[in-house]
């Protein structure tokens, strides 16, 4: 079978949800990839950042073929060895006392607003079926039907109500917006360092700093999602530690896994995560050794490798590049480490139509919001291999 005859079969019998590129994959290796008749593409997308640490990283992969060949689901009707050993990891490099385990980062956000709403009521005293979580507009945190509620993108909403109630959308980037949209009944505040669904819109520096101030003084939760942002993406091991804060709570998935599997964790207090009790919350796979295995290799190799760094370093030099080919077709680029988007002005055309550009000259980069271009590599890319793609990045924007 040849790219056509693959496509063909997928859209006769996988339901239209994405709009792929013409491409159709079949291996992978660090920052490259195959399609299934031989030609190579460098990944500009990492899965959305779930491959911080590049295709079939050998540690994890390895991890991933031991592990199952030893034990790959119990459920948490029982314990397991690897449970304990991941949530310990994952509480010392984030400074949080407990995890929750999950699967997709959709279940962590619905966790977190699970969590934030029964805290509201059984430790803030918020009257019965009041509780308010506020948001932000151009906020991108799943697609569950309680997360498209309080979304302000219509695509995610339309057809798809009635919708849940209980939230509150407020500009981003704007702390004194969030002041004045607390009242009594407010829980939380769920918030994304930087939207990269968006189009990698970085907020002010201070914003962070200021929103968690706000939300200590108020009493409400202050709930970070760093499923995209994590795990070394910006540039730090976590976004938020651009400002020197950290969360009440803290959502993480994509890169968790690795590349490999599905595994999300809301990361929190004793005392906040003790609103959970035995049979109020919880998922078959969540947790399963598995998962947890491939996680714990995960995160060891982003910080033995130190991906963070070679994020920060890489970035710079990155944005630095694409700023110096001033090409009059781009409005403005931005973003932190190698999460770059390069917003194009609307007479250039779509970002779409640069992505198909781009796979021609063998790049997979993915559009958002139109006119934005974003690009978020492995953080195992070399210089070498972002020259590389410079060239041909120049040439599709000529």
């Amino acid at each position: 079978m040849n790219t056509a005859d693959y496509i063909q079969l997928e859209e006769k019998y996988s339901a239209h949800n994405y709009h792929p590129l013409p491409v159709v994959l079949c291996k992978g290796e660090g920052v490259w990839v195959e399609d299934v008749e031989g030609r190579r593409y460098l990944d500009m997308l990492s899965a959305y950042s779930a491959l911080n640490q590049g295709h079939r990283h050998p540690r994890i992969i390895q991890t991933l073929i031991e592990q199952a060949n030893r034990l790959t689901l119990t459920s948490r009707a029982f314990h397991t060895d690897q449970l304990g050993p991941l949530c310990q990891l994952l509480c010392e490099i984030t400074g949080q006392e407990q995890v929750l385990l999950m699967n997709s980062g959709a279940e962590a956000v619905e966790t977190a607003i699970k969590c934030a709403r029964r805290w509201g009521y059984t430790k803030k005293g918020v009257p019965p079926d009041r509780a308010e979580i506020i948001v932000c507009a151009n906020n991108f945190h799943g697609r569950t039907t309680t997360i498209i509620s309080f979304s302000t993108e219509a695509l995610y909403r339309d057809g798809f109500g009635p919708f849940t109630p209980g939230f509150k959308i407020i500009p981003y980037d704007n702390p004194d917006a969030l002041e004045q949209a607390i009242n009594k009944n407010t829980v939380a505040f769920l918030v994304e360092p930087i939207q990269g669904e968006a189009g990698i819109i970085v907020p002010r520096h201070g914003y962070l700093q200021r929103a968690r101030v706000i939300c200590h003084q108020h009493n409400i939760l202050f709930i970070l999602d760093e499923i995209q942002t994590g795990l070394g993406r910006t540039g730090r091991l976590f976004c938020y530690q651009y400002e020197d804060v950290r969360p009440d709570v803290l959502i993480l998935g994509k890169a968790l896994g690795g590349g490999c599997i599905p595994i999300s964790a809301v990361l929190t207090s004793r005392e906040i995560m003790s609103v959970f009790v035995p049979g109020n919350h919880g998922s078959t796979f969540g947790g399963n050794p598995l998962a947890c295995a491939v996680a714990r290799t995960a995160v060891s190799v982003i910080l033995e490798e130190k991906l963070p760094e070679r994020s920060s370093e890489l970035g710079t030099y990155f944005q630095s590049r694409l700023k110096a080919l001033n090409s009059s077709k781009v409005k403005e680029i931005r973003g932190r480490g190698l999460f770059i988007g390069v917003e194009l002005k609307p007479e250039a055309g779509t970002a779409r139509e640069y992505c198909e550009k781009l796979l021609r000259l063998g790049i997979l980069a993915k559009d958002t919001h139109e006119q934005v271009i974003r690009f978020a590599p492995p953080l195992v890319i070399t210089r070498e291999e972002i020259d590389w793609a410079l060239e041909r990045i120049a040439q599709a924007l000529a």
